[in-house]
């Protein structure tokens, strides 16, 4: 059930209402309103809620819509994706499932320490555990796991996943992956001198390695089993939960119990239930009810509860003492594609930066207290290298500039407007409601623009995501978001504004930022080794980029997550900004 702009509105007045804050002054991500909001209990914040280990019983997850993109280790990029994924797969190393800020450290998991590094920080060994074993009671090799990164360096086939090892592996120079050049000799990349053993050879020195072996592409997967694309259909687990059966995008799937895992190999595991049950395809305001009732114990996207359930919940005492409000390394924001006309022009890009209302896309999430603040950078408060600036006065605009917006147009020669789409994913009310809001403070400028609503599971790799795609069908604006792969600059901007990880062919995380001054600027700051001018790198790098006018901004994330009754070991994981999907129990 799609939230029209009236209901929206008429949710946002219940929350006034309530005595709530719908605009909020921006910036620094950590007030929640004007004070006199009902007290959430904020429970899962920095301790668990319900700690046990008691095991059995079925855990449910729910999703709106299809999942996002893939189950497959070498291509999802979905942060619930990854969350989810610890489950069924163990990867070199891993964030702690612990919640505070012992959530953000990093663990050996697979592998039986962090990285050791040589060469200037240009080689990495990692040693496997002895005893690790795939589902049907195979060992696990270092062979195995080097597989697994070498075929999702195929950006055809995996077009969703993250592009860092591409990037930074010295690959010889015509490897195109496993499937089109198999015989071509890789140890120049990764060596596996035994079983046991994997080295990692990088063209330039990297001191955060250990956070790429954390990525789910470091998940072993063995050669004799990879059936390429179908591969997603049903993964070889690792890990404690394997799935029972065929995985389904559209209507969902069950992990059960692996019987070839071993706890003595794992502690980063409790594997508490017996069973987990995803279920797709879920209207969003429905997901909401049944987590209200507790026939869905986890909305699974961790973006909280939409706009229609808010004042349901924040006027139960029994569903406030069920409800987290965190503060995530996450920014809803939306990309200004330089592709299409007249937005090659900056002049006409700036138009929209000043005509859109500010407190509109902040009302779209739900507004301050459900939110977030608004934003006015790249990099979120939370994220080392963050600055605190305001390009385009928006805090103190909190209802856009339709004069300087005007003054725009004409600087770019289009005074009476111009026409453009605006691409959402359908399945998220919260991204139609900022179409819409868009829609709204653009029109009384000029300038029309046309909400395009596209299904969430191709949305990066076949829509808005693909240059081609963008082009021709006029998308101007796409709606987005994004966390940190890791809680640094490199880890949240690099796949979201250097140029070189846009392909023509299979989709992006990015379209729109093609600077190749700050492809330099990306350069520069990961071979920096002294932290502070790294960090203020990486403050340079996000002001550049809202200097051509290609990001607009939208909010610093927050959401109202709700945990279900049933749901036991509840904490939310900062590494993640939700719950931590791999220590939950539920009760029998």
């Amino acid at each position: 059930m799609r939230i029209t702009r009236k209901r929206a509105a008429a949710a946002m007045v219940a929350v006034a209402a309530l005595g709530l804050s719908a605009c909020g002054s921006g910036g620094g991500g950590s007030s929640s309103g004007n004070g006199d909001e009902p007290e959430l209990s904020n429970a899962a914040i920095g301790k668990v809620v319900d700690e046990s280990d008691e095991k059995g019983g079925t855990l449910t997850f729910g999703l709106a819509g299809e999942w996002g993109d893939t189950v497959d280790p070498g291509e999802t990029y979905y942060g619930y994706s990854w969350d989810m994924l610890r489950n069924y797969a163990r990867t070199l190393v891993m964030f702690k499932t612990e919640p505070g800020k012992a959530g953000l450290e990093l663990t050996p998991d697979l592998a039986t320490d962090l990285g050791k590094s040589s060469d200037g920080g240009k080689t990495w060994t990692y040693t496997l555990r002895d005893g690790v074993k795939f589902e049907d009671g195979s060992p696990i090799t270092a062979q195995d796991v080097k597989y697994a990164v070498l075929r999702s360096t195929d950006k055809q086939t995996f077009p969703n996943g993250p592009a860092y090892f591409e990037g930074m592996l010295d690959l010889p120079k015509n490897y195109k992956g496993p499937y089109k050049t198999p015989d071509v000799n890789t140890d120049s990349a990764i060596e596996t001198p035994d079983d046991k053993t994997i080295v990692f050879h990088l063209t330039t020195p990297f001191a955060g390695f250990d956070y790429l072996a954390q990525l789910p592409q470091t998940a072993p997967v063995p050669e004799a089993e990879d059936t390429g694309t179908k591969y997603k259909d049903h993964v070889i687990s690792s890990g404690p939960y394997m799935f029972d059966g065929k995985y389904s995008p559209t209507t969902g799937f069950t992990l059960v119990r692996n019987p070839n895992w071993d706890a003595s190999t794992d502690p980063n595991r409790k594997a508490l239930p017996d069973e987990m049950d995803v279920k797709l395809g879920l209207d969003a305001n429905d997901l909401d009810n049944q987590l209200i009732a507790g026939t869905i114990d986890v909305d699974i996207a961790g973006t909280g509860i939409q706009a229609a359930a808010l004042p349901k919940v924040l006027q139960s005492a029994d569903l406030r003492e069920r409800a987290d409000n965190p503060v995530n390394a996450r920014l809803w924001y939306s990309s200004i594609n330089p592709t299409v006309k007249p937005l090659d022009n900056i002049d006409c890009r700036k138009a929209v930066m000043y005509a859109m209302s500010p407190v509109s896309y902040q009302n779209a999430y739900g507004g301050q207290y459900a939110g977030g603040d608004i934003a006015t950078t790249l990099l979120p408060p939370q994220i080392p290298g963050y600055q605190d600036f305001d390009l385009y006065g928006q805090k103190d605009n909190p209802n856009g500039q339709p004069d300087k917006a005007k003054s725009a147009l004409e600087a770019c020669g289009q005074p009476d407007g111009f026409e453009f789409n605006i691409g959402y994913r359908a399945e998220r009310p919260k991204e139609k409601a900022t179409a819409e809001a868009f829609q709204q403070s653009l029109e009384k400028v000029g300038i029309t623009a046309t909400p395009r609503p596209l299904p969430e599971n191709d949305y990066f790799s076949g829509t808005c995501g693909l240059p081609p795609y963008v082009v021709k069908n006029n998308l101007g604006i796409c709606v987005n978001g994004w966390g940190a792969d890791w809680p640094d600059g490199y880890g949240f901007l690099s796949q979201i504004v250097d140029s070189r990880v846009i392909r023509e062919t299979g989709g992006s995380s990015n379209t729109s930022v093609r600077i190749p001054e700050v492809d330099q600027m990306v350069d520069e700051a990961i071979t920096e080794q002294d932290e502070t001018k790294r960090n203020e790198l990486w403050g340079a790098v996000d002001k550049r980029v809202m200097e051509e006018a290609v990001i607009y901004p939208g909010v610093y994330a927050k959401a109202v997550l709700l945990r279900s009754k049933n749901a036991t070991n509840v904490f939310v994981n900062e590494s993640f900004g939700y719950y931590d999907y791999t220590a939950m129990g539920v009760k029998k």
